[in-house]
């Protein structure tokens, strides 16, 4: 009893001229389910829509009681249909009573039917309610007619939430987008952005669900997938091109989707069906979305958002949409939304409109935070299902100091952040009139003030900020941000451009650190079960010495005539150290073979990230010009704790004793050598941590410039004999952390922090 082919065609036709009559919402349904229940050969065909609340109200029975409409319900979960509902996908039962999930209602008068086909009515990864056809005889519905249901709920969907079946006020259709929202995140990058919300991958609206021509729409289908498929293999193929925020492997995935024979057909029989192309991917991409919401296993959840990803681009190249919004017309204050994005599509926009980023994942320590961090854009990450609350143009507040957003926020919530933001504002102004003076602590010690870069864009603040040099200037991002291998012309002269900039003061320049997690879109990923702890900076450049050599290079170029400061990363062991200071003085005889002017001084250091490192600092000492202490990797490294993973964020305290009494031998061993110790990373830019450092005797700190300011204001009001008396009784201390003995020493000594 299987429809014939033509059937959906016929069905979607016809419903579409009832859509047009004049007639209430509820003659229209009833019509409906009445042409459904003819066309599907059932005796029974019934609509259930979720109601404010969440319960399954029936709106309309061809079959049933018509008394049972609008008073029967159903708690989501709850009988068969409610089990559709909740789970988002179809139940075919020959004997549906015998199910365990059956609910007997006698006011439906549903005794004689015994058959069951139920699909839900799917609006995103929501069921906005369930199209259920059943039948007296004991019978297994065919997968056409399961396709053809769902065919017929998806346009359903679509009218529904529309309005032109219900009032939307009836019934659930999803997320509200017309009332306030709140979010709570994880901080990426510190901040307050208050603007319009812009969707990075903007929506593509489905305007035609029917089709006027099938023959016509499987040509727009084929021709869109060829073109989907020449895109991805062309990313693949050509190393010159950049990665827009997929690393390798997701792309390969895309490629094995493209080709996916199991979604091509749907999307095939979708349009057979009677469905225009683009309807035809989103009947598809429905159906992906729910199976993504009844998932716990992130690993295929996330193969099913590549699936879910793949549709988008099919959508754009049916409908000729740009990927992305970088080169829209854009309003004045923007707050980006994106499920993820790579450090390349950030700096696509134009920066002077870009208030605030919001991801639905990522991390922390991604390519895009550091970017973002780099650029002073506050970023929260980490909001779950933030882009199904989100509309395109929604007033946004994303609050990167306590990673909380505000969707489309009542008047007192944007009222309170208006003062705050006057407040922060008051606090810049503060910092800025401290920018000239000297940095300097009640008792007289001098701490350098130093600022981590990584970007030209990032020169201005050392004007801004008064930090006395870059501590660290981050050589990696250009090649990250690059489409393809930076020439070695173009390297010196963006060296020489930051030197120009820094007008003089110091710039430590780390050498590429790559691997691990920070990919280039030009390189192809080497997968490795711990890459934090795998082939990553040093280890990576010194088994590619041309590599380090080509950059080694460009800075000897750069600095002719000038100081430089180089400095490598992730170094375990001094041989690691020694067997690259070795490429710099290659590379400085080369200079002078080519009788090219050399740097006025070279001066030669390394970070300390790898505990390892500090049990040979004897050895160390004696051939490093200075050591730069990087506090991100070496708890991460000390502690054995992913500083990814979002369970273990809380549990290791920097200010912790065996943290600080580690910290403490550095300083106390390198100050007896006579050899300069910096500390940077966050640890450095956070005022009470600073506070505990200037205690330990670190006297030259390096931060985010945006952390010079509070820093600054700390010091400038602390007594280090008292901090560091306090620090003097680290060996006996037993806690957990001294974090709050150290507010509250603070707070007595009237210190800001």
């Amino acid at each position: 009893m299987a429809p014939t082919t033509a059937g959906p065609r016929v069905l979607l036709k016809r419903m579409r001229e009832i859509m047009v009559e004049r007639i209430s919402p509820q003659a229209r349904l009833d019509k409906i389910v009445s042409l459904i229940a003819a066309n599907m050969v059932a005796e029974v065909c019934s609509i259930y829509l979720v109601k404010q609340g969440g319960w399954l109200e029936l709106f309309a029975t061809e079959g049933l009681n018509k008394t049972a409409v609008h008073k029967t319900r159903l708690k989501m979960g709850e009988g068969i249909v409610g089990d559709v509902a909740k789970n988002g996908r179809p139940l075919n039962l020959s004997d549906a009573p015998a199910h365990p999930n059956f609910s007997y209602r006698p006011e439906t008068g549903e005794d004689p039917y015994q058959s069951m086909l139920g699909v839900p009515i799917l609006r995103g990864s929501r069921a906005v309610g369930v199209l259920a056809v059943q039948n007296a005889t004991h019978r297994n519905y065919g997968e056409e007619e399961v396709e053809a249901l769902q065919t017929i709920a998806m346009v359903l969907a679509e009218m529904v939430v529309s309005g032109s079946l219900v009032e939307l006020g009836e019934i659930d259709a999803g997320p509200k987008r017309d009332r306030p929202w709140r979010g709570q995140g994880v901080v990426f990058c510190e901040g307050i952005a208050m603007g319009r919300a812009i969707l990075h991958e903007p929506r593509v609206k489905v305007e035609k669900l029917i089709a006027d021509d099938i023959g016509a729409e499987r040509l727009r289908l084929d021709k869109a997938i060829s073109d989907l498929r020449e895109a991805v293999d062309a990313m693949l193929a050509t190393e010159d091109t950049v990665i827009t925020g997929e690393t390798r492997d997701v792309l390969e995935a895309y490629r094995m989707f493209a080709h996916d024979r199991g979604w091509l057909a749907k999307l095939r029989e979708a349009v057979t069906s009677g469905l225009t192309a683009e309807a035809a991917v989103e009947r598809v991409q429905n159906d992906t979305r729910a199976r993504m919401a009844r998932l716990s296993d992130p690993i295929i959840k996330d193969r099913l958002h590549d699936l879910d990803d793949l549709a988008n681009r099919l959508l754009r190249h049916l409908t000729g949409k740009a990927d992305t919004a970088a080169h829209d017309t854009l309003p004045a204050d923007v707050v980006l939304f994106a499920r993820t994005m790579g450090p390349a599509e950030l700096l696509d926009y134009d920066r002077s409109k870009i208030r605030g980023l919001v991801l639905e994942e990522g991390s922390p320590t991604s390519h895009v935070a550091i970017v973002a961090r780099a650029l002073d854009i506050p970023v929260v990450g980490r909001i779950e299902n933030v882009l199904e609350q989100i509309e395109q143009n929604d007033w946004v507040i994303a609050d990167g100091d306590t990673a909380e957003i505000h969707i489309r926020p009542a008047h007192d919530v944007r009222e309170a952040y208006r003062h705050k933001l006057a407040l922060r504002a008051q606090r810049q102004a503060t910092f800025a009139a401290m920018r000239t003076q000297p940095s300097i602590t009640k008792d007289g010690e001098h701490i350098r003030l130093m600022m981590n870069a990584g970007l030209l864009a990032d020169l201005p603040h050392l004007e801004e900020t008064g930090a006395e040099g870059i501590g660290l200037f981050r050589t990696e991002l250009q090649f990250m941000i690059s489409s393809a291998m930076p020439r070695l012309q173009d390297l010196i002269a963006l060296y020489s451009a930051v030197l120009d900039g820094a007008a003089g003061k110091p710039v430590v320049f780390r050498t590429l650190d790559l691997g691990g997690d920070k990919v280039l879109p030009y390189a192809r990923p080497m997968p490795e079960e711990n890459p934090a702890m795998g082939w990553r900076a040093i280890r990576m450049t010194l088994d590619r010495p041309a590599l380090l050599r080509y950059q080694i290079r460009a800075l000897l170029r750069a600095a002719a005539g000038r100081d430089v400061d180089i400095m490598f990363p992730m170094v375990a062991e001094v041989a690691e150290f020694r067997a690259a200071r070795a490429l710099v003085d290659r590379e400085l005889e080369r200079l002078a073979h080519m009788k090219a002017q050399p740097p006025r001084k070279v001066r030669v250091g390394t970070m300390l990230e790898v505990p390892a490192l500090a049990f040979q600092l004897p050895s160390l000492l004696t051939t490093a010009d200075f050591i730069s202490v990087g506090s991100n990797d070496l708890m991460q490294f000390f502690f054995a704790s992913d500083r990814g993973n979002p369970r273990l964020g809380t549990r290791y305290d920097l200010l912790s004793p065996p943290m600080l009494n580690f910290l403490k031998g550095i300083v106390e061993a390198a100050k007896a050598r006579g050899v300069p110790v910096t500390l940077c990373g966050e640890m450095a830019g956070r005022p009470l941590e600073a506070m505990a450092l200037i205690g330990l005797g670190f006297r030259s700190l390096s931060m985010a410039p945006a952390s010079i300011g509070p820093v600054k204001q700390m010091l400038l009001a602390l007594n280090t004999g008292e901090v560091s008396s306090f620090m003097d009784s680290l060996p006996e201390r037993h806690e957990h952390s001294l974090r709050e003995q150290l507010k509250l020493l603070a707070i007595n000594e009237r210190v800001p922090i």
